[in-house]
């Protein structure tokens, strides 16, 4: 008779093998039964930690994001320029690691409140150049909207980087718009070089924020 214990069924646990399954079947297809298969237990058991699926993803969303702080390394000499860099070439990094996990982490609210201290060093940073309260959070939440915004579309091209979704093809997509050409030439800007076309982007947004606030 096998003596090997199993390690207790706790939401860290719950969460993390959630995590590695969302690679595997993607979001339509992580249920909790499909994680309570994969922890061999009874599916019951899982709503001892979790109400309902939604409460499983924002504990997901959460361990994401405690992965992506431990992942960015922020320094107190950050100009804002820089810190909005990092934190979201940081978070794009961190959603790109698991597929589907622009959606996961969408509409997802924490489950604790490690994302503070990191919330609290970026609106210190961006308040210490001159701007207001309410302007450093407009800084923060746009260019966070449009990472977060970025991913979704990139992901629903390329479910994991460099693989793209079954069926997609742009040489395709040019050949249906034919009759619209500048919308086919279009294709390239929109569905692929997604690393060059996010970093354009993020600087459209750092640009705009200069101007707009008046800080250099």
């Amino acid at each position: 008779m096998s003596t090997e214990r199993r390690a207790p069924l706790d939401r860290a646990r719950v969460a993390e093998t959630a995590l590695k399954l969302l690679n595997e079947v993607g979001l339509e297809g992580l249920t909790l039964r499909a994680i309570a298969k994969e922890l061999d237990v009874k599916a019951p058991a899982l709503y001892w930690h979790f109400k309902d699926k939604q409460a499983l993803l924002d504990e997901m969303a959460t361990e994401m994001f405690r992965r992506m702080v431990a992942g960015t390394a922020l320094d107190p000499a950050d100009t804002w320029r820089d810190r909005l860099l990092k934190v979201n070439r940081g978070l794009r990094a961190a959603l790109l690691g698991y597929r589907d996990g622009a959606k996961v982490f969408s509409g997802s609210r924490f489950t604790g409140i490690e994302h503070a201290e990191q919330m609290e060093e970026n609106l210190t940073l961006l308040t210490g150049t001159g701007l207001t309260l309410p302007q450093a959070v407009r800084a923060v939440t746009t260019t966070y909207l449009y990472t977060l915004g970025f991913v979704t579309e990139e992901q629903g091209v390329q479910p994991s980087p460099g693989s793209p979704r079954d069926g997609f093809d742009l040489a395709e997509r040019a050949r249906m718009l034919a009759d619209f050409p500048l919308s086919a030439a279009a294709g390239p800007e929109l569905f692929a070089d997604y690393d060059r076309h996010f970093e354009e982007g993020l600087d459209l947004l750092l640009t705009g924020i200069a101007a707009r606030y008046g800080i250099d």
